[in-house]
């Protein structure tokens, strides 16, 4: 019998087929499910911010996008035994208009920015992806058949 498995912010969870991760609230937060289609092991994680190098406490490794890749694909590797993997992502949108245009302050771009790049470093190609805008999202990942359903309050659910 299959389980929905929640994924908080600053969070992720490692299930497999028939599971479904799910992931609530992504504003400017991103959602990177990565996934091993042999094993139909997957990731699910919920970063709230592109980098830790300006925060001393980084215990909270999952919310920043640098520490939470590499560490989530080491965990996969070592439970699946490939180092290959399928990614999509979704999420980075720009919740709140401001008067500056200050880069600190686009944080949903930034995490865009900061996750594609982390992604290349470790040579995981993205498939699809539903990023930016100004609404949040929420993420459904078929462990079975690595589906992505991306759902925004009053718009066509999305497929990746």
């Amino acid at each position: 019998m299959s389980e929905q498995i929640k994924v908080g912010i600053s969070d992720y969870k490692i299930a497999q087929a028939p599971d479904e991760l799910v992931t609530i609230g992504l504003g400017s937060c991103i959602g990177i499910a990565i996934y091993e289609p042999k094993s139909k092991i997957g990731a699910l994680s919920h970063i709230m911010l592109p980098d830790s190098t300006s925060f001393s406490d980084v215990n909270n490794w999952p919310k920043f996008a640098d520490l939470a890749l590499p560490r989530i694909v080491s965990e996969l590797k070592e439970r699946t035994q490939v180092d290959t993997f399928q990614v999509k992502i979704a999420g980075g949108a720009s919740m709140f208009a401001f008067a500056s245009e200050s880069a600190t302050l686009q944080i949903g771009q930034r995490n865009i920015e900061a996750v594609r790049q982390t992604l290349e470093d470790l040579k995981l190609p993205i498939l699809s992806e539903h990023l930016g805008g100004n609404m949040g999202r929420s993420m459904f990942v078929d462990l079975e058949t690595f589906d992505v359903r991306v759902r925004m309050v009053n718009r066509e659910e999305f497929v990746l």
